[in-house]
């Protein structure tokens, strides 16, 4: 996609909307729910969209990570093996997305929404405490991660929100905590994702360089207000977020004209 064929206009609002997604997707994940649709809405074609998504997720994610690495909310001996299982899943995934039908997005990504929002709106609001696992880590590490990092390698939005729902009800860790180390989870299958779509010639650099700084500004507000914010609230994000998008995906989809 040529620089002349986007508006000033379009640039403005896509750069706004990274900044929103790098604030969402710090506190609560899922900041992708807002990106792809946003991209995809904007002419840019399926496989280009998720690359372009993939190139300014990935600084947002890096912003992100080094905060909480930086706050000590994680450590590199705590996830590093846990990211090399997220980057090999996150590969395959970005593989055989090349060969499957995108139009799948269609489906893939409301059902992502609906499924995380009913999940947070039922489930009680978890504290900080650290409550017994219900997985083994050889199970979370080996299966869990690397299938959540398969997914947002083919498709990605709502990644964070799963790795974040995985650490709270697989692991038995608080929201902040599951929340905080899904960054660094969540940035190693950004970055191998990323470095297939580019080998595949799947990024508009243009709208991914401008969406870049929009990322890193909302994931350092996003960082900040982490370390303060209460768990209902980012639980409240997830909900209100994830249904707003669904009913916005909807609308756009032309899904209601059905009613």
């Amino acid at each position: 996609m040529e620089f002349l064929n986007i508006s000033v206009e379009l640039m403005a609002f896509l750069f706004f909307v990274a900044i929103a997604a790098g604030l969402i997707d710090t506190l609560a994940g899922g900041g992708g729910l807002i990106v792809l649709p946003a991209l995809i809405m904007s002419g840019i074609p399926p496989l280009q969209a998720l690359g372009t998504n993939k190139l300014q997720g990935t600084m947002g994610t890096a912003t992100a990570t080094y905060m909480m690495f930086r706050k000590k909310r994680v450590t590199w001996q705590q996830v590093r093996y846990l990211m090399l299982s997220a980057f090999i899943g996150s590969v395959i995934g970005t593989i055989l997305i090349q060969f499957i039908d995108t139009q799948l997005l269609s489906f893939i990504i409301p059902g992502v929404l609906l499924f995380i929002g009913v999940y947070f709106l039922i489930s009680p609001t978890p504290g900080e405490e650290q409550r017994a696992p219900k997985i083994s880590s050889k199970i979370y590490q080996r299966f869990i991660v690397p299938i959540i990092g398969g997914y947002d390698g083919m498709f990605g939005p709502g990644t964070g929100s799963f790795f974040a729902l995985a650490g709270v009800s697989g692991k038995g860790m608080g929201l902040i905590s599951a929340t905080a180390e899904a960054k660094p989870l969540n940035f190693s299958t950004n970055i191998a994702s990323l470095v297939v779509f580019l080998m595949a010639g799947q990024v508009v650099w243009v709208v991914g360089i401008l969406m870049m700084f929009g990322q890193v500004i909302g994931a350092w507000i996003g960082a900040h207000c982490l370390m303060v914010v209460n768990p209902k609230y980012i639980k409240a994000i997830v909900v209100v977020m994830c249904f707003a998008m669904l009913l916005k995906y909807a609308a756009t989809m032309g899904w209601f004209s059905f009613i």
